[in-house]
């Protein structure tokens, strides 16, 4: 009797594991074109990635007190780095920002991405927005990020030899940002702040970042190359009053768009736990409104006002006001546009060689759109002084 149950149970178990097996190659994304240069773009470049784990400690500043939580003398930073684990180059640096109620690796893919090209790529949990903080995620320790984004270039720039985790240098002329979500605005502060930016940032990917609040006098204390990567059906950060404002705004900007995507479809989480959600943004939303302050503009009043080109305009749309009703992106596509327009832009930015900056501007402006048919591209409209001087 036990041995038939036991028998009944098994198989039971191998059709629910065919039954999963069958689904998750049915849900596969559809590849790109064989051959095609956006397919090139995406594979791993000649460098094995290596990654390290450290805690940095600034303790210079404090972290302010955080519900039950007490306020600490200093700012400590779990951090990770990917690197190129096979050279000795002088490599360009990336640091990136994770999003509210999020951690370091949420964008992984792109990191390790970048540093098999080349890139030494560092992402720290922010003391107070990263999830499973202490008295919960406090999206107000907003304005304390970009000088966090100073103290880990600091950082890495000055690693002591024996505890460098790569070999080679980091070239200071060289230094990017990049960020997701919360982590996109604190890129953007920490690129063109009047007061809180960093002046050694020599170029900055925001990805699904807030920008509504920030109009054009706020971009105009540097020109450094700036690119926004944003879907069409994001329900957290409304396109069209944060992205599809940017080539107009921001000079020297690029702008990726998605249709279709999603917010949570960037996040490495996405692919492949929920692909096969209509739209993963509803689990994003719950999480994010759970720990956001009752006043919307709560994180973003201390950042300055209309003199520094900060505008709250009430009439925008709040975090997940609007739910799209229409199916979102396949998250590993999704992922796709945002891992190769990383690099290329990178790359144009960065790459002492000619040609393949030249490489790199037309796979962001010709190829990528026309391998992937839900990507759109669209610049500034001084950007072509930006493409005559990278070129």
């Amino acid at each position: 009797m036990l041995r038939k149950t036991a028998l009944a149970l098994s198989a039971i178990v191998g059709l629910l594991l065919t039954g999963l097996a069958v689904t998750y190659l049915l849900s596969m994304p559809s590849s790109l074109p064989q051959d095609s240069s956006s397919e090139a773009w995406l594979q791993r470049g000649p460098f094995a990635v290596g990654f390290s784990d450290f805690v940095l400690v600034d303790e210079s500043r404090e972290t302010m007190a955080n519900g039950a939580a007490p306020q600490l003398s200093n700012r400590t930073f779990p951090t990770s780095v990917w690197y190129p684990d096979n050279g000795e180059g002088n490599y360009p640096l990336v640091i990136h920002s994770h999003g509210f109620v999020s951690e370091r690796t949420d964008l992984a893919y792109i990191a390790e991405l970048l540093a098999s090209h080349g890139y030494v790529v560092a992402a720290a949990n922010y003391p107070l927005t990263a999830g499973g903080t202490p008295g919960g995620p406090n999206a107000e320790d907003l304005v304390n990020q970009p000088a966090d984004v100073s103290f880990l270039i600091d950082s890495l720039l000055h690693f002591p030899g024996n505890d460098k985790p790569f070999a080679g240098e980091l070239d200071p002329s060289r230094i990017a940002l990049m960020g997701y979500s919360l982590g996109g605005i604190t890129t953007t502060l920490a690129t063109y702040h009047p007061r809180l930016r960093d002046k050694r940032v020599a170029a900055a990917i925001s990805i699904a970042g807030p920008s509504a609040g920030l109009v054009s006098k706020f971009y105009q204390t540097t020109d450094v190359p700036f690119m926004m990567i944003a879907g069409t059906l994001d329900a957290l950060i409304d396109f069209k009053h944060n992205a599809a404002v940017i080539p107009d705004r921001v000079q020297n900007s690029l702008l990726i768009e998605i249709q279709g995507g999603s917010h949570l479809g960037f996040g490495s989480i996405s692919e492949p736990w929920l692909r096969l959600m209509n739209h993963p943004d509803g689990l994003g939303c719950t999480a994010v409104l759970s720990n956001l302050s009752s006043d919307p503009n709560a994180a973003f009043l201390p950042l300055g006002d209309e003199t520094d080109g900060i505008v709250l305009d009430s009439t925008i749309p709040a975090v997940c006001e609007r739910m799209p009703s229409k199916k979102a992106l396949h998250p590993a596509r999704q992922q796709m546009v945002a891992s190769i327009a990383a690099l290329a832009f990178f790359e144009f930015v960065f790459n002492e060689d000619p040609a393949r900056r030249q490489a790199a501007y037309k796979q962001l402006s010709n190829a990528l759109p026309t391998d992937m048919g839900e990507v759109k591209f669209t610049q500034s409209s001084d950007s072509q002084r930006m493409l005559l001087e990278q070129l």
